[in-house]
């Protein structure tokens, strides 16, 4: 029954979007069919995923495959987990869609839209509940394609078409290298299926060639650092429901490609565990560390992906660690706070991105301090917002702290059990609690700016908060936040099924018995408890009516919005802290007059591999090689002359593949 529903849903959503194509741009009917479609998939796909969650048994589909042999389609424990926030949030998307992205009022691209995100919806489910190498590339390139689609929807404007493209050659980078992981895969076992590998099948060299091009591949469209240059610029600059699609979702299709491989291969060495895990520590500190420093909320929220992206690599490292030096204690706890942060950064990421639209949607601005007295109008906005923030900073009772809480005990093992690895403890503990100090002060930073003081750059009474349709999703994910923060021990046997479906030998511990659920529940309902009574008191106290003044305006008579401290001017002593690794490029004014009239500042901070690295590079390339342009003559008989040329210069050095990776691996 799981298996059913899940393909079912595979093929409503794949179909969604077609509707709308045979409908006039100007009508609204195609974008309510598809919403209708998705919203039928997403419930078809969330009853299968948890069935097959809660039962713990693996589904299979055999069919003809012109490749090779039959392909393979199945459900198991892991695959049912990551269809949970495929479905969750692919459901909950357009949905918010009707209001941010009417179809009557963008004509050009909203069919398009709508079209891609089933199709984009369709290809992660299908790579996840892949068992074939050919299936799951499929997927894949299924996903990636429609992505770029979504992403340059507003192809009009030059920075999308930019970031589209960046996109699309990061995305085809890390297929080339899965592409190439593959056919060492199909080397090595004989086979294109995804089954675990027995004896020694793979070499020593062969496994680490694997396991460095899955890292490549998977890590590009994760966002690992440094191959995250495509991530800012793309969550950016699409449609805040898709960047809450790609934030939440897609970038853990590169957390799931390197959970499957990896529970696929025999004898892991430590050193991949240490390489995990140290990439989880830079990306998580660089990540929130370049956050503070953005001006743009959409940009700001895209660092925060890959600051999340490496907390989960924290968890999967500690995993790596404990399975290859025999500490199954690790392994269940860095599995349990990678994989429960998975979801947790889905839900709490999804509802920023989409409060952030919201405000966009309303103000159409972007700039953190052009913005500011939102909270008065749009009161929904801010407390959801609000539960986000402090869910992504790691806080209780919500959800982020229990995923994190996991990880630090993780961490933390090695020193109470007195075992081996002590290490993770000494360098994993600071940066992981400096990250979440860091985060906590963004928030703040971002939430006081845009939400509290006064207006700034627009007209505060053409501000409302947004229609219910908007609202919805993130009422939903919201919920979402405050059942797992508050009742984290209905989880706990979720958990268990996943890690034992990734590490099937036995004697691994329960979740439930490792940590104290239970406690941590008592906890956040008491704690919650606390909360509502001082708001309560607060509440009471506030009726009686005390004089009306203004807050202390140091002594100016009649202070403006432009007097209200901005976010730059919160985040600039981190800045400055962190100013070696940021590098801010600063404009200020000259000042030449005693009573100027106007005086304007400037402060950005490139991102430290696609403006510092990759774009010089590409211009010395591009100037370099400017003397290759005589060859291009638009001359069809040059062209077939140069294809004629290299097909030769093939023939003369052909030397079959099979022979090539024999020599190459010593076979």
């Amino acid at each position: 029954m799981p298996f059913e529903l899940i393909i079912t849903a595979i093929l409503i959503a794949a179909v969604s979007g077609m509707p709308g194509l045979f409908m006039s741009r100007s009508s609204a009917s195609g974008q309510r069919i598809a919403v209708l479609l998705m919203v039928c998939s997403s419930l078809a796909g969330l009853s299968g995923a948890w069935a097959g969650l809660c039962s713990g048994q693996v589904s299979t589909l055999f069919f003809p495959w012109p490749a090779e042999g039959n392909s393979v389609i199945g459900i198991d424990a892991l695959s049912a987990f990551f269809l949970v926030p495929i479905f969750l949030v692919g459901g909950l998307g357009p949905i918010y869609g009707l209001g941010y992205w009417p179809q009557r009022k963008h004509q050009s691209n909203g069919r398009s839209l709508s079209l891609f995100w089933g199709l984009l919806v369709a290809g992660m489910a299908l790579l996840v509940s892949s068992r074939h190498a050919m299936v799951f590339i499929l997927g894949w390139e299924l996903m990636a394609l429609s992505a770029f689609f979504l992403i340059t929807v507003e192809d009009h404007r030059s920075e999308c078409r930019r970031v589209g493209w960046i996109y699309l050659i990061a995305t085809h980078i890390g297929t080339l290298s899965l592409f190439a992981m593959f056919v060492l895969w199909r080397w090595s076992t004989g086979s294109y299926a995804l089954q675990t590998v027995t004896g020694n099948a793979s070499g020593m060299l062969m496994m680490n060639s694997i396991f460095l091009l899955s890292l490549l591949g998977f890590g590009l469209k994760a966002g690992i650092i440094p191959l995250h240059f495509w991530l800012p610029g793309a969550h950016a600059n699409a449609p805040s429901h898709v960047s809450a699609i790609m934030s939440g979702v897609i970038i853990k299709m590169g957390i799931y490609g390197l959970l499957r491989i990896l529970s696929l291969l025999p004898g892991l060495p430590e050193i991949w565990g240490w390489l995990v895990f140290t990439l989880g520590l830079i990306c998580a500190l660089f990540g929130v560390v370049f956050a503070i420093a953005q001006h743009d909320i959409k940009r700001l929220l895209a660092y925060h992906s890959i600051e999340n992206i490496g907390i989960i690599l924290l968890g999967l490292g500690l995993a790596l660690i404990g399975r290859s030096t025999g500490h199954p204690g690790l392994v269940v706890l860095g599995l349990a706070g990678c994989l429960l942060h998975v979801w947790n950064h889905a839900l709490f990421k999804s509802l920023l991105f989409l409060c952030a639209g919201s405000v966009i949607h309303r103000t159409g601005i972007r700039q953190i301090d052009r913005l500011g007295g939102l909270a008065k109008n749009m009161p929904w906005t801010a407390a959801l917002f609000v539960i986000g923030a402090i869910a992504i900073c790691g806080l209780p009772p919500l959800n982020g702290f229990v995923s994190e809480w996991f990880i630090y005990l993780g961490l933390l093992r090695p020193v109470i059990t007195g075992g081996t690895g002590g290490a993770v403890a000494v360098f994993g503990v600071p940066v992981l609690a400096m990250t979440g100090a860091l985060a906590a002060a963004c928030f703040v930073k971002v939430y006081g700016t845009v939400f509290l003081g006064s207006p700034r750059d627009y007209n505060p009474a053409d501000v409302e908060e947004v229609p219910f349709s908007m609202r919805f999703p993130m009422i939903m994910l919201a919920a979402c936040c405050v059942l797992i923060g508050m009742v984290p021990v209905a989880f706990g046997s979720v958990l268990d099924s996943v890690i034992s479906c990734w590490m099937p030998e036995s004697g691994l511990q329960k979740i439930g018995v490792m940590t104290s659920l239970k406690t941590v529940s008592i906890i956040a309902v008491l704690l919650v408890a606390g909360m509502t009574t001082l708001l309560i008191v607060l509440a009471f106290c506030r009726r009686n009516k005390s004089p009306q003044v203004g807050t202390w305006d140091c002594g100016y008579a009649c202070p403006t919005s432009r007097m209200q401290y901005t976010g730059s001017s919160f985040a600039g002593m981190v800045v400055n802290m962190f100013r070696w690794i940021l590098r801010p490029h600063e404009h200020r004014p000259r000042l030449t007059e005693l009573f100027f009239k106007s005086a304007e500042m400037d402060s950005h901070v490139d991102d430290a591999v696609l403006d510092r690295l990759i774009v010089p590079f590409s211009n010395i390339i591009e100037r370099r090689a400017g003397w290759f342009r005589k060859f291009q003559q638009g001359l069809t008989q040059y062209y077939i002359l140069y294809i004629l040329i290299i097909v030769i210069l093939m023939l003369s050095t052909l030397v079959p593949i099979d022979e090539l990776i024999a020599h190459w691996y010593g076979r």
